[in-house]
């Protein structure tokens, strides 16, 4: 779609009579476009509109998400290595991104129906299928390299260095400290060098 902008000086103020010509037919459009509304089929999904790209569960408080009774907002991780990112939630949306990463934490910020509006770890927004996300808990380093330690203390020896974006197996988080397994290296970093765990969130 093109958007075409005016400065205010380019814009000729019509008369008198033209502007209340002007009223009288948008008055006469909103009468139109209310007469056109009509409701949903049974076979017709239910959901915002196709122009639209948040469905009404999007603007819901942090609480309690109103399919799944869980909350809001909360993290999971992605169950395959190919997940279509769409602009709303159903089928019929475009797919405007496409995430690679299997086991990615993302973040669920609504729910509508079966889909799940999520955020990964560089803000990027959109909606995914139920099937396509675990309850699993992942995390992703933010920036690398950073040292994994054999204990969750800052003089505990450094067993491995992990670069940004390497993805591992979330174990606990205590305090500070978080236990993390990476492909098989099992140790703890600080939960401000990862995302995909709350502050203060505990872990078990």
């Amino acid at each position: 779609m093109t958007h075409q902008f005016f400065h205010p000086q380019e814009l000729d103020e019509p008369p008198a009579m033209a502007r209340n010509s002007v009223r009288s037919m948008l008055t006469a459009l909103l009468l139109c476009a209310a007469m056109m509304l009509v409701p949903l089929t049974p076979g017709q999904a239910a959901g915002p509109p196709a122009n639209q790209g948040a469905a009404p569960a999007a603007g819901q408080p942090a609480g309690k998400g109103p399919k799944t009774g869980l909350p809001l907002p909360r993290f999971v991780s992605l169950r395959a290595g190919e997940v279509n990112l769409r602009t709303g939630p159903g089928s019929r949306y475009p797919v405007e991104w496409v995430l690679v990463y299997r086991h990615m934490p993302v973040e669920i910020i609504a729910e509508f129906d079966t889909w799940r509006k999520i955020r990964d770890w560089q803000g990027t927004v959109g909606w995914v299928h139920q099937s396509m996300i675990s309850g699993n808990r992942w995390v992703i380093v933010r920036e690398g390299r950073q040292p994994l330690r054999r204990a969750g203390d800052k003089e505990a020896p450094i067993i491995a260095r992990i670069e940004q974006k390497v993805i591992g197996r979330l174990k606990e988080c205590h305090g500070q400290w978080c236990e993390i397994d990476f492909s098989g290296f099992s140790g703890w970093m600080r939960r401000n060098q990862i995302w995909g765990v709350y502050p203060g969130e505990k872990v078990e």
